[in-house]
Order: C-alpha cells, then sequence, then structure tokens
C-alpha cells in the first residue's frame, strides 16, 4: 500500500472513531469546516458545516455509549491527485443491556488533502439494509 493510501485509511478510521467515541477535536482535525453530509436517517435534504454534527455528537446520536466497534465491509479507496473516494458497508455492533445490536449503512465519503492534512469534505449515506 503506497503512503497515500495509507494516509487516508488512517484519517477515516480517525474520523469514524472519533464520531462513534464522540470525540469532537479528533472529529475537527479530520473533518473540513464546509463539510457538506446527506444522511437518510436524519432528512433528505443536504446538511453543511460542522454545527450540526456538533450536537448530535454531544448528545450521542449513535446511541453507542461506550462499548461499539465498526467494521468497513467492503472497502474501495480510490485516489485522484489529492482527492479520494472511499466507499464501504459500515457495520457498527453496539454491546447494550439487552445483548449486541448492528446496523449497516452504506456510506461515501470524499477526502481532500491540503496543507493539514486529509479531511473529509463530503459523506453521503444510504440505507444497508432493505426495508420490508
Amino acid at each position: 500500500m503506497e503512503n497515500r493510501e495509507r494516509e487516508v485509511w488512517e484519517t477515516l478510521h480517525r474520523h469514524l472513531a472519533a464520531i462513534y467515541a464522540g470525540d469532537w477535536e479528533t472529529y475537527l482535525e479530520t473533518t473540513a469546516e464546509d463539510v457538506s453530509v446527506y444522511e437518510w436517517f436524519v432528512t433528505p435534504h443536504r446538511i453543511d458545516g460542522l454545527s450540526f454534527h456538533e450536537f448530535m455528537m454531544e448528545h450521542d446520536w449513535a446511541g453507542a455509549g461506550s462499548d461499539w466497534r465498526y467494521d468497513l465491509l467492503d472497502p474501495r479507496l480510490q485516489l485522484f491527485g489529492e482527492t479520494a473516494v472511499v466507499s464501504y458497508t459500515l457495520l457498527l455492533t453496539i454491546s447494550a443491556e439487552a445483548g449486541l445490536r448492528h446496523r449497516t449503512v452504506n456510506e461515501s465519503r470524499v477526502l481532500v488533502r491540503s496543507g493539514d492534512g486529509w479531511k473529509v469534505v463530503h459523506v453521503h449515506k444510504s440505507p444497508g439494509e432493505r426495508s420490508a
């Protein structure tokens, strides 16, 4: 794996872990201020900027608590100069009082490298499970 690929994966994993751990400082280090996000489970509209996500993270939006893990199924990285497109199915496993819960979501994240490293600039999520 070449160095740029390793940097992208490391940034992505820091970014994702920050989300579920509620680590706002690391989220800021790995996310562009003008990030744009489509989250089908929140609204059918694009959400721009950091303020919405700060509120969500402060209130443990994922309900992950402190005992969780995520896995990336079928991860794919496409590099285009200083731009990276990463797509995968995210499998989130949460240990709760009632036992283990699993959630899946298909995600694409676009990262751009600038003077302060790779940052997520766009996220698009779609359902990972079919509804009946």
